[in-house]
């Protein structure tokens, strides 16, 4: 199975949507595609609603995408995350990592107050 990813403005907000899995086969694809997708800077919202699966290596692209926003000036909210998902990130440590908000408006709206 690939991931889709997809870019669009929203209000000053860069949205990039996942769809699909992100495990071992995706993770080197979706990590140069997200890079390529990234802002130099301003405001990202990572909408992981339709991201069925995370595996370790997609874990390790979050964790990358997060030193990617750091090292630049970027800001990153997470919205969308499956209950699956939530449980592998609150166990790894990896919600302490990023503002995660439920729906893509809700990240909108925490980056631009």
């Amino acid at each position: 199975m690939t991931m889709r990813l997809r870019k669009e403005p929203r209000g000053g907000v860069t949205v990039i949507s996942m769809d699909g899995r992100l495990d071992s086969e995706t993770a080197p694809r979706v990590q140069q595609d997200l890079r390529a997708l990234f802002p130099e800077e301003g405001l990202v919202v990572l909408d992981l609603s339709r991201t069925a699966y995370m595996s370790s290596a997609g874990l390790r692209v979050l964790l990358l995408v997060y030193r990617q926003a750091q090292s630049s000036a970027v800001r990153l909210v997470l919205t969308g995350l499956s209950p699956d998902v939530r449980t592998i990130m609150d166990a790894t440590g990896f919600l302490g990592f990023f503002t995660v908000v439920e729906s893509v408006e809700e990240g909108v709206e925490a980056l631009t107050v």
